[in-house]
């Protein structure tokens, strides 16, 4: 064997301990537990309101009592004749039930009404995409989120990602779980069984492509 055929292999062998070397830093794969439980009735969410929401008090009879506010981060508002009223994780419903007890104080039978307008929502019912997604981001749950919905908010993957090898970490029954989900099967080759649903608090993380 010449010298430049012995100088070619020994560069090919350092090739390849470096691919090795390489392999032994990649990410393990996400555990394969099955598609994640559907919701069984989406119909039963209600809104949580969070920092950031605006809400609109109404109260009836009694212009000069609504207003307009906005839940700062430390989760309360503050509306006339009712200071840092707690309000984040609760529903629009008790907060006005809130209001009404704060405001029989000052008024005699109040009855008040609370809209939403911008909606955050708190960190807990929150949908966030981590990873590989065009545009990764935290996202406010919608009624009967998709997986194909979601991917549509963040932009798709990105040419690096591994679709097929992302997982989808949920709570379940008091517990933190992951499983497997098939975004590329979804986005690229159309198909709708891997459209699972998204629920409050879904976290997904999509890794980098090996190659």
């Amino acid at each position: 064997m010449n010298k430049n055929k012995l100088l070619s292999l020994s560069w090919l062998w350092i090739w390849v301990l470096a691919l090795g070397g390489c392999a032994t830093n990649f990410p393990p794969l996400p555990p394969s537990l099955g598609e994640p439980p559907s919701t069984s009735d989406p119909l039963e969410y209600t809104y949580i309101i969070g920092p950031g929401d605006s809400l609109s008090v109404f109260v009836w009879r009694n212009s000069e009592m609504s207003s307009s506010a906005t839940v700062r981060p430390d989760g309360k508002i503050t509306t006339p004749l009712v200071e840092d009223l707690p309000v984040s994780g609760k529903t629009p419903y008790q907060v006005a039930r809130d209001m009404e007890r704060e405001l029989s104080k000052f008024i005699k039978d109040p009855i008040v009404m609370v809209m939403m307008g911008g909606f955050v929502g708190p960190y807990s019912e929150q949908v966030r995409v981590v990873g590989e997604a065009t545009r990764p981001q935290a996202l406010p749950y919608r009624e009967r989120m998709s997986l194909l919905d979601l991917m549509i908010a963040v932009g798709g993957l990105t040419q690096f990602a591994a679709g097929n090898r992302a997982s989808l970490v949920r709570h379940v029954d008091g517990e933190q779980r992951q499983f497997s989900v098939r975004i590329e099967d979804l986005l690229k080759e159309g198909d709708i069984s891997a459209n699972i649903d998204i629920l409050p608090g879904d976290t997904l993380i999509i890794p980098e492509s090996w190659f």
